[in-house]
């Protein structure tokens, strides 16, 4: 049985290796008009030969080749949204190329580009500019995210689930904001909170009906809420709730009941239903929770996968005191038109064949 180490950070803000690590960001932005806006941006390192991606393997055989049998491949999804127009700018990245000083600094540093390796610009990174402080940048963002409170530690020291199958899991809850955002070409200039998760584990997730309805929660009194339910074949139902208040105590709890309510969008394209609004009970301490969200198709494809993933609204009752709040939340394996997604991996298969065989002409 693997040991768990003590997370230590801003060690740990780096990279490991394990089989499948990730990197990940939200929050909500506003402008000078105060028109609200949301992200999310999250950046994958996989060991490609534990973890099969069907439509990836032609591009990396030849990328393995090129470079030595490197194992691991990264690849990056973000999204901007709009509140005010309901309207999303989503970016999906198959394949991202890392620059050769990437995971080389004292701190967390990554430099990368969409794979199209005739272009040779990279501009996309998550660079950590000081201890537990980052700055990211996409096509359409540039924030700088300073962290105001300790990170919290899901599970109470930063482990999540069994030791031979579970997750290194923190989060920095309340990072303060500032920087531009682009909209259809349009640089806006923003302020607001966010949410920084990292995780890494030794876990294939090869279960077809592994599935997790999750959320960040960041509330008025200065609290924030991690909480997930997360369903498996292999473990069955579970439930976490990791809390950190306005001055850094931390609690955790296991049982708590997720209640989808009638307000659902059904996908077009992949005719997954998704429930934007929840009820969430905690009987331990006396607290429900409601959200709904603020955005619709906040779907993401991503070959053969799908999931939701957007800004929400919240509204948690204490005893009868209510505390409103924001939030995102993501949700990860619910049931989808698998023909669509299979069409979708061999279009995207083909596109990368095409790809690589412009290059080895090049080679």
């Amino acid at each position: 049985m693997p040991k768990i180490k003590k997370v230590i950070l801003p060690k740990d803000n780096r990279n490991h290796n394990l089989i499948v690590e990730w990197w990940y960001f939200n929050g909500h932005l506003y402008d000078n008009d105060n028109n609200h806006y949301s992200f999310m941006d999250c950046f994958f390192k996989v060991n490609i030969s534990k973890i099969k991606i069907p439509f990836m393997t032609p591009y990396f055989d030849f990328m393995n080749n090129i470079f030595k049998n490197k194992k691991y491949i990264h690849f990056a999804h973000s999204v901007i949204s709009d509140i005010k127009t309901k309207k999303s700018y989503k970016e999906v990245q198959y394949i991202s190329l890392l620059s050769k000083d990437s995971f080389k600094k004292g701190l967390l540093y990554i430099n990368y580009k969409n794979a199209n390796l005739l272009d040779n610009t990279l501009n996309y990174e998550i660079n950590e500019i000081s201890p537990n402080n980052f700055n990211i940048k996409t096509k359409n963002i540039n924030l700088n995210l300073e962290s105001k409170k300790r990170a919290l530690f899901e599970g109470g020291h930063g482990y999540v689930g069994k030791p031979e199958s579970g997750s290194y899991y923190y989060s920095f809850t309340d990072l303060n904001i500032l920087g531009k955002i682009s909209i259809k070409g349009k640089e806006v200039e923003v302020r607001g909170k966010g949410w920084m998760d990292h995780q890494w584990a030794d876990a294939t997730y090869k279960g077809k009906k592994d599935k997790w309805t999750w959320f960040s929660f960041q509330m008025e009194n200065g609290t924030e809420i991690m909480c997930v339910e997360y369903e498996s074949e292999q473990l069955g139902k579970d439930t976490l709730i990791d809390m950190i208040d306005k001055d850094g105590k931390q609690t955790q709890y296991k049982n708590a009941e997720f209640f989808p309510l009638k307000n659902i969008w059904k996908s077009n394209k992949t005719k997954t239903e998704y429930p934007l609004s929840w009820n969430i009970n905690i009987p331990k301490i006396g607290i429900n929770i409601k959200t709904n969200a603020l955005m619709k198709d906040q779907e993401i494809i991503f070959g053969e996968i799908n999931y939701w993933e957007g800004p929400i609204k919240v509204v948690l009752d204490i005893n009868g005191k209510k505390i409103k709040g924001v939030g995102y939340m993501e949700l990860v394996g619910y049931p989808s038109d698998y023909n669509y997604l299979i069409l979708e991996s061999k279009e995207i298969k083909k596109n990368i064949k095409e790809k690589v065989k412009n290059v080895i002409r090049k080679f």
